[in-house]
């Protein structure tokens, strides 16, 4: 719905910016998508008054126009539109003036005339061209001849106007016409409604006499009622009204056309005017069409019907599709003097459906969808009779043929003050519950806290507690409402430990400096049991889609890494090479071919980092991703929940993966994981730099039972720090030395780290060399270098007789 802030004006009383009031609309629950402003830069742009016009000498397609612009003296203009004559009123760009796309107005010579400024279009003042009417869509403007000479004619044409779009939600069909919006501003700023005041001077004559109404389809058509308009002269509709049009996004058309689009936009009903002497009789029969029945629609397209469109029938033939787009043959033209307008309820889904059928969209079906005030539907056809009385000259028969009922009953809502208070956490007195409902405009009875509330038509979205509970909340405002959670139980709700645990797990990963990948959870058979690390994800079944949208998202995945993979190819394609992601979500296993098995869904958290992981242009530093890399941030991962000293990584050769720099992770003795280097082969399958990926069961590291966090204070004595370098077997790995190394340490060995690795040419075949610092320490007291020499020997003794290593000379 586009809104224009001068318009709405009328309505209700704005001393804020359309910036500050499209905020406010927007705290109270209906989006405002852009605040459009319809002068594109344009400044020195007056009206101006052509006193002269005559052929250019040197020029066929160019006229010597005299311009009076309020000023001394009159300026000389050459123009080229094909209608400048002497005698307009006329929007004139003075030299200075800016048009949109910053084109700034000189003084010129065109073919040896001066020309001092440039008599404007409409598309040259930021009108699109679609929105411009047709006698002025290849030539220049001309104003209406009270416009004052040398005034702003921004003003006069509307372009000092903002638009408003509203990005409206199915259930709040009531803001798609302006009194709708006018209601809902009204209630936001607590300022009083002013509703048009319509008044119709009928003539003698009746409509009845003119016209009978019979509808068989009832279901379809619970409303119709048709007014008749004489004397109709066709002409240009007024200005303003022009204006509204194109700010809405509507073409003007003439006089009655423009005035059934202004007031769809004002009163949200679709009206529509026939040529009473091209319809072909006095009668107006509302029925289901027969197959294969065709019309001439106002496009002029043949449209073939079907037997579930509704349609107007003047007794024999169609002359309308209900709710979508009138008949060419009963199209009101120049020569129109009588109108017939419509003005009916017609049931959205049928509407709906002759509307997708016949591939048909427009204002009028796409209110008819959403739903329309039936008890406006009088209102909106006085309305409508009455601006043609005043601006076509029109006399307005007594009376609206009808058929069926033109009012439906109000509805009722019920809500208390402990309901809506304990919905939105807050505890607005029921004063403050009283004024909102009032300055919502509807009637309401309070008996001790319940308020029983007739809701109006133009509301149909409120038929429950909870959506009154929302009125309420909109308008006390939702940036009011506390931080609050619901209570169960009388007890605060809060995370489960599993929540708590996965959102720290989110917020270390993205502390890290990786960014978080939401990917598909479909993808192809080949790809959904790829990079597997464990026995459960091979004894499993692919678990396909009946109805996939394509072969490349036809199976459920048991593996987050190739979706991850992809997202690095498609950086890689556009040369960012240097990135690290990672994702959580949801991973399923079938263990059964089976459709009434459900497939297990387990939660898994995955990783992908390619390129470099630092880099330091200054000091001319740079670090690349590797093993090692990945390892730590898993490291640390472990350590901030707790299960640091019962993980182990375990050289492991996987499916897809460099066979000499993949490890799998486990918890104590469980394998919950995988790290590791993709192989160089699949790398070139995927068309990847060098690339590691990590994945773990969340599920079982969130679930596994942590020790409760022990704080110990500060040592007060010094350490002492021993280095211990020993030879062993080359495919030892360095974890199994370091778990010895603790063991044997005791309580006094606090930390153990390896510093170095030697395979030189010094070393025997087969064998490695490992350092390792080892730092020890007492809370209570200074260690003594007896104590140190002790549990240090105990150290080597173990590694010793473990793993037969000996002491580097």
């Amino acid at each position: 719905m586009l809104v224009s802030y001068n318009w709405l004006k009328d309505y209700v009383n704005l001393d804020l910016s359309a910036a500050e009031l499209a905020d406010k609309i927007t705290k109270s629950g209906i989006e405002v998508e852009i605040v459009e402003s319809l002068n594109k830069g344009i400044t020195g742009v007056v009206v101006g008054h052509v006193l002269e016009c005559v052929q250019h000498p040197n020029a066929d397609k160019l006229r010597v126009c005299k311009v009076d612009l309020g000023e001394e003296a009159p300026v000389q203009i050459v123009c080229g539109a094909p209608n400048v004559a002497a005698g307009q009123k006329v929007p004139v760009a003075k030299v200075g003036a800016v048009l949109p796309g910053n084109f700034k107005i000189k003084k010129a010579k065109l073919r040896g005339e001066a020309s001092n400024g440039m008599i404007c279009s409409l598309t040259e003042l930021g009108v699109e061209g679609k929105l411009v009417p047709k006698e002025y869509s290849s030539g220049i403007f001309v104003m209406p001849s009270d416009a004052e000479i040398g005034s702003d004619a921004l003003s006069y044409l509307n372009l000092d106007d903002y638009v408003l779009e509203l990005g409206l939600t199915p259930n709040r069909a009531d803001c798609l016409n302006m009194l709708g919006v006018a209601y809902e501003v009204a209630a936001i700023l607590n300022e009083e409604l002013r509703l048009p005041e319509v008044q119709v001077q009928t003539s003698g004559e009746k409509a009845s006499d003119y016209v009978s109404v019979t509808v068989d389809a009832k279901e379809d058509n619970p409303y119709y009622g048709a007014m008749i308009i004489k004397n109709i002269t066709i002409a240009p509709s007024p200005l303003w009204m022009q204006n509204r049009l194109v700010a809405a996004g509507i073409r003007p058309i003439n006089n009655v056309v423009d005035i059934t689009n202004y007031v769809l936009l004002e009163y949200g009903q679709p009206l529509h005017a026939f040529d009473y002497d091209r319809l072909g009789s006095k009668e107006i029969l509302v029925r289901r069409a027969k197959a294969g029945e065709e019309m001439v629609t106002l496009d002029d397209a043949k449209r073939k019907l079907g037997a579930n469109h509704l349609v107007i029938t003047n007794g024999k033939e169609p002359v309308a599709v209900a709710g979508v787009m009138g008949g060419a043959t009963s199209e009101v033209q120049d020569d129109t003097t009588t109108v017939l307008l419509e003005a009916a309820y017609f049931e959205g889904i049928r509407v709906r459906s002759a509307s997708k059928d016949l591939g048909l969209r427009s204002e009028a079906s796409s209110r008819y969808e959403k739903g329309i005030d039936r008890n406006r539907v009088y209102d909106a056809a006085y309305r409508a009779a009455s601006l043609m009385a005043q601006y076509a000259g029109g006399e307005v028969a007594q009376g609206i043929v009808e058929a069926g009922e033109r009012l439906v009953p109000e509805g009722k809502a019920e809500v208390t003050q402990t309901r809506i208070n304990t919905l939105l956490g807050t505890e607005i007195e029921g004063e403050q519950i009283s004024d909102i409902l009032k300055r919502l405009r509807f009637e309401f009875d309070v008996h001790g806290e319940n308020y029983i509330v007739t809701v109006p038509s133009r509301r149909p979205d409120i038929t429950i507690d909870a959506d009154l509970v929302e009125e309420v909340g909109r308008i006390y405002g939702y940036d009011r409402i506390p931080t609050t959670y619901l209570l169960t139980e009388g007890r605060p709700g809060g995370l489960s430990p599993y929540q708590a645990a996965r959102r720290k797990v989110m917020r270390y990963m993205e502390g890290t400096g990786l960014y978080q990948a939401v990917t598909y959870a479909l993808t192809t058979p080949e790809k959904s049991n790829a990079f597997t690390f464990s026995q459960e994800q091979e004894n499993v079944h692919s678990i396909k889609v009946s109805h996939p949208m394509s072969e490349e998202r036809s199976t459920l995945r048991s593996t987050l890494v190739p979706q991850l993979l992809e997202v690095l190819k498609h950086n890689h394609h556009r040369s960012i090479d240097d990135v690290g992601i990672f994702e959580i979500s949801s991973v399923f296993f079938a263990h059964e071919q089976s459709l009434s098995v459900l497939p297990e869904e387990k939660t898994y958290l995955s990783g992908a980092l390619t390129g470099l992981w630092s880099i330091h242009p200054w000091q001319g530093e740079k670090k690349k991703i590797d093993f090692f890399v990945v390892k730590g941030i898993l490291e640390g991962l472990f350590e901030e929940l707790g299960l640091h000293s019962r993980i182990s990584f375990e050289s492991e050769s996987l499916p897809g993966m460099h066979p000499g720099r993949t490890a799998v992770v486990k918890l104590d003795s469980i394998v919950v994981g995988f790290i590791g280097q993709i192989h160089p082969g699949t790398q070139k399958e995927w068309d990847l730099n060098e690339s590691y990926v990590f994945e773990l069961d969340l599920d079982q590291l969130l679930g596994a039972s942590v020790e409760p966090t022990v704080y110990q204070t500060l040592p007060r004595f010094p350490s002492i720090t021993r280095d211990i370098a020993v030879v062993v077997d080359q495919n030892l790995p360095a974890g199994d030395l370091n778990t010895v190394i603790h063991e044997a340490g005791g309580e006094l060995l606090k930390e153990s780290s390896l510093f170095d690795l030697y395979e030189g040419e010094r070393m025997e075949e087969g064998k490695k060399s490992l350092a390792f610092s080892l730092k020890y320490y007492d809370p209570e007291r200074t260690l003594t270098d007896e104590e140190v020499t002790k549990a240090h020997e105990n150290i080597l003794r173990s590694l010793e007789e473990r793993f037969g290593a000996s002491l580097r000379k």
